[in-house]
Formats: C-alpha cells, structure tokens, sequence
C-alpha cells in the first residue's frame, strides 16, 4: 500500500547556512603587551547578502542583460559588502545629581538666531544632509539654488529665517546651534577609515551608531593595520583644530617593532631624518620593554602623514610588527575600552573639550 503521510519539509537555510559558514572568517587578536596583552577573538557577522539572485547584472549602455554596444566597457563589478555588527557602547556610572542636572542643562540649551550668525551656504545645505559640499556647490554653480527668491552664488551666507530652495522645493535648514557630539572609538586592525569602499571592506563608519541630523567626522586617520584610538565629531571646526598643522596637536603611539634601535638611531629620530615626502622627527620615543626579538617603543609626533610612524622606523630597516594610537591631543585612550567598542562623551566633557579648543558652545569657532 502507497504511504500517502506527508514528507516532512527540509530546511531552506541549510545550504545558505553551510555557504555562510564557509565565508565566514574568524580573525585572532592580540592586544598590545602596553595594554595587558590579552587575546580577543572577533567572529565577522554572518549575512546573507542583498540583490536579486539569478539576474544578470546591468552592463554599461543598455538594459540589464544586454551586452554593451561597441566601444563601450561593462561597468566594474561592485563587491557586496556583508552585514556589520554595529560597536558596543563603554557602559560607565551616572555622575552625581549634580552633574546629572548640568548634563541635562546643557543637552537642553539651544544658541539663538542672533547667536548663531550667518553660515556659508554650501555648508548649511550639507549640515542639513541635503548632500556633500561638493555637491551642493555644483548646484549652486549651475544655478539650481534660490535665496530669498534670488539665484545663489557660490561664497554667498544664509542666516535663520531666509528662505533657501533648491529647484522648487524648499528646504529646512538645520543649524549647528547646540553642544556638537564627541566619541572616542577602539579602532581594530582590518577596518578603513574612509565611508565607503570599492572592495566591500569594514569601515569604521560601518561601526559607529546612526546620526539623525548630521554625521560623523574623523579626527585623523589610521591606515588598516593599525589600531587603538579615533575621534570623531559632528563639528567640523573641531575637527579642524585637532589636525591641521599649525596647531601641532600630538599624537602617541605604542610601537612594537622587530629588532632594536641604537641610542645614536634614537637620537637621530629625535632629531629628525628625511623622508621621501619631507623632514619627520619624534618629539619624545622611549623604550618600553619586549621579548625577544621583539621591542616595545612609545613615541610622540605633532603631526600625521601617511604611515608615517612606520616610515621612520623602517628608514633604519627595522619593521613595526605592532602599531596602536594611545593618545591624540586630550584624548586618552581609556583603559575600558575594548577593541571595537565606543565611548560618547558627556556633555560636561564635551564643554571642556570646546573650551580646550577655544571654540563656541556650538563647536564654531569664535569671532
């Protein structure tokens, strides 16, 4: 007789499950022996990835699936990127009632129109996440922006209340008239400091929590195998302050490289050396032990070119094995803070950071 019982159904996910397992790469690190050398394991998150499945993608100059006409290239194959687990948040105590209540203060406090002045346009329409400035500069120059019903030229302000539109729609600005906001982020080996990436890598942006009304600036960079600290802010005067040259804000680092420095190579850094793109030299380096091969070096520099750090020791052929920021002007690396977690400052910290950068409650900086 015919067995007429249903077959029970298969799972759907095993096949993806197991493709997912396989794409999925579990990376070991290591803390640096400065800061307890400890081992973590990371696991990158596993997801399954968007598009549509099966359909050919769109070549350049025709309709999805049709070859390209003569003369013209297929466009260049964009990696997917695979989803991201956003940073944990530093969990620490409430302060006092005190500081509670002036924390609340100053969340709550708002500059006026009069005290907020008037702002470039192009950085208005950008604060107001209507683009990049580039952008917006392009549409002012080709004269799709109004003010107060006139055509907008590039340089000209705006000021609370004027009536800005971009082609017929207009827009509401928002205005920079609070406390900006201050976060300290570990940053891990393996992540970009850039919002976006041709290969479909983790970027650091990838990482942070969401912003509404505004987004997030680096303060610096580290390039992808160094570690430890980043800053970022919404103000980009603040941003300013902390890396332009002419303010020689210092950056220290924890140095692991193979092999020795002599004390005449020592003295020579602390001189300065000449590298391809110019004299560098390390305001302070000290020892700081190791095993073996291997030692440890702390050293501070007042700017912040492009693998620089690395260029110098390389410069009397030793290799850094082991790179990691541990401080950036004000900005200590906290003890706490694990790698790939965050930490927002409060707004009593973040007061003292403006007035440490003399620069207005609202991040700008002062007549």
């Amino acid at each position: 007789m015919r067995n007429t019982r249903a077959r029970r159904p298969q799972p759907a996910i095993r096949e993806e499950k197991a493709g997912a397992t396989a794409r999925g790469q579990v990376a070991q690190r290591r803390k640096p022996h400065a800061a307890g050398d400890e081992w973590v394991s990371s696991k990158a998150a596993l997801g399954k990835p968007g598009g549509t499945r099966g359909k050919p993608a769109p070549q350049a100059g025709g309709k999805p699936g049709t070859k390209p006409a003569e003369g013209e290239y297929a466009a260049a194959p964009v990696a997917r990127k695979a989803p991201v687990t956003r940073a944990k948040k530093l969990a620490v105590r409430a302060g006092s009632q005190k500081e509670v209540a002036k924390q609340k203060q100053l969340r709550e406090k708002r500059l006026t129109p009069d005290q907020i002045g008037e702002e470039r346009l192009q950085k208005a329409l950008a604060f107001s996440g209507w683009g990049s400035r580039r952008e917006v500069e392009t549409w002012i120059a080709e004269g799709k922006v109004t003010v107060n019903g006139k055509v907008a030229e590039l340089g000209c302000k705006v000021k609370p209340g004027d009536d800005v539109r971009v082609g017929s729609k207009r827009v509401q600005l928002r205005w920079a008239d609070r406390l900006p906001r201050v976060l300290l982020y570990h940053k891990q080996e393996g992540e970009l400091v850039t919002r976006d990436d041709p290969q479909g890598r983790v970027t650091v942006f990838d990482r942070l929590p969401k912003l509404a009304s505004s987004k997030w600036i680096a303060i610096g960079r580290l390039d992808f195998n160094t570690s430890g600290l980043l800053v970022f802010t919404t103000s980009g005067e603040l941003a300013n302050r902390m890396t332009h040259p002419r303010f020689e804000i210092e950056r220290e680092y924890a140095v692991r490289v193979l092999g020795e420095l002599t004390d005449e190579q020592i003295a020579q850094l602390k001189r300065g050396i000449e590298l391809d793109d110019g004299p560098a030299r390390f305001e302070r380096i000290d020892a700081s032990g190791g095993e073996g091969a291997n030692h440890w070096y702390n050293v501070v520099l007042k700017e912040g070119r492009n693998r620089e750090v690395r260029r110098m020791f390389e410069h009397f052929e030793l290799t850094v094995s082991r790179l990691m920021r541990v401080r950036f002007g004000m900005f200590g690396l906290p003890p706490r803070l694990k790698r790939g977690q965050f930490y927002e400052l409060n707004e009593t910290e973040t007061l003292a950071v403006m007035k440490w950068a003399d620069l207005k409650l609202n991040g700008e900086a002062k007549a």
